[in-house]
């Protein structure tokens, strides 16, 4: 029992400290769970067959500017898909504690530092690889933990 209550205060205490995290899209005034649509759902743990989904999709129009969500390093290039497309591009950033992988952005960088709410490139074209879908940047935990609270 005092183990269990040590351990979620502490991941209380290590929330508050860390805060929220920025905007992440410059065409959206907040951080907006893409709903469902014919492609499947938004949100974590959504049933995607065979599997579920690992991240969560924030919504951003096809050519928006993409923020770092928080200041950290930009640890190098990560790629969703094994084939090419217009939108397989996107990278890893690490910082207070966090650890993200961020798809669907053609990054202005691949590594060094950034700050909370500084560019981080925009969020390519999903219109043009999955027409009709809700486009959006796809934010996932490194250690495949829920990042829904943290936006």
């Amino acid at each position: 029992m005092f183990s269990t209550a040590v351990f979620i205060s502490a991941a209380l205490i290590s929330t508050a400290v860390a805060g929220p995290w920025a905007n992440i899209c410059a065409s959206k005034s907040a951080n907006e769970i893409r709903t469902c649509d014919s492609y499947g759902c938004g949100q974590y743990s959504a049933q995607r067959s065979p599997r579920h989904h690992p991240g969560v999709d924030v919504l951003c129009s096809d050519g928006s500017v993409v923020y770092a969500p928080f200041t950290g390093t930009i640890v190098g290039q990560e790629k969703p898909y094994r084939s090419k497309n217009a939108i397989n591009n996107g990278l890893r950033l690490s910082g207070r504690g966090f650890c993200v992988k961020i798809f669907y952005i053609k990054p202005i960088k691949y590594k060094g530092s950034i700050k909370k709410g500084e560019k981080l490139g925009t969020l390519l074209p999903l219109q043009k690889v999955y027409p009709g879908i809700q486009s959006h940047v796809h934010i996932e935990n490194c250690d495949s933990s829920d990042p829904t609270a943290y936006l």
